[in-house]
């Protein structure tokens, strides 16, 4: 079993762009101010105005980037297509993408890893207009945990952009409910070992704050290029590699310097010795 890299999934904040400065009246700098002051007065409102422009072309830069994302999305299609198509020649490669993920790894438990073994396929897909959310698929050959084939999970955010989503309700198989074991465990005084809640519990319809971050790393950080996560030890492993041989070369070097100091200083000795003799 591959090995994994425990550590929770750190709260991400979403990033929205601040709301544009409610537009202000111009006012008339009070006739009896300073003149320092009616300046000051004078420069905040014309600052004000400025900033009301820069705001605009922020909403418009918003509009466009929304169009371009809507047109790359479309062509980055058939080319994830043709990636799923190759990743499905190699046996495990979700389960263990999953495994070498530091967030992902943290909500796996042993038995959700015994399940993950029959997914085949995942698919994130963003929704046409891209700002209201995606949903990502989750493709399991049969299996003996669950019926259903396909598990879904979509994210949703309304006009005010409040987030919400749904899922898949998974038909457990009698006794295999990993999401029940998991907290069968948990309550058990005698399980010794700290066991992460299923992994499972995701596609619950009230699933804990940190583990519903788990879309956003799918979506944002694996989807892009589950290769990576794939290899991941194995580049640590050339990197560790790496690392001993300069370890290595550094002490030999250092031990042909000090062999070198020796032999210096016996010739030192030797000469001293030889002029002594002929005195």
């Amino acid at each position: 079993m591959a090995t994994r890299r425990q550590s929770a999934i750190p709260p991400q904040s979403k990033k929205s762009r601040p709301a544009a400065a409610p537009k202000q009246e111009n006012k008339v700098p009070a006739p009896n101010l300073p003149k320092g002051e009616k300046e000051q007065q004078e420069a905040i409102e014309r600052i004000d105005e400025v900033q009301n422009e820069i705001d605009r072309l922020n909403e418009q830069a918003s509009e466009e980037i929304l169009k371009i994302e809507q047109k790359y999305n479309k062509l980055r299609q058939p080319f994830f297509q043709t990636r799923s198509e190759l990743i499905a020649k190699i046996p495990h490669f979700w389960v263990t993408t999953f495994i070498n993920h530091p967030q992902v790894s943290a909500l796996l438990g042993e038995e959700d890893e015994e399940a993950m073994r029959y997914l085949t396929r995942v698919e994130v897909i963003e929704f046409e207009d891209i700002k209201s959310g995606y949903r990502i698929d989750f493709y399991f050959d049969e299996n003996p945990y669950f019926e259903n084939k396909v598990l879904s999970k979509e994210f949703h955010l309304n006009e005010s952009g409040d987030p919400s989503s749904k899922s898949t309700e998974i038909r457990w198989k009698s006794g295999k409910d990993l999401t029940k074991r998991s907290s069968q465990m948990q309550s058990d005084s005698n399980w010794q070992q700290e066991e992460p809640d299923s992994f499972f519990m995701w596609f619950a319809d009230y699933p804990d704050v940190d583990v519903d971050e788990l879309g956003e790393v799918i979506k944002e950080d694996i989807w892009p290029n589950p290769l990576q996560y794939y290899l991941f030890p194995d580049i640590d492993d050339d990197e560790g590699e790496a690392e001993d041989d300069e370890e290595e070369e550094g002490i030999d070097e250092d031990e042909y310097e000090d062999d070198g100091k020796e032999d210096k200083d016996d010739e030192k000795k030797e000469g001293k010795g030889d002029k002594g003799a002929d005195d």
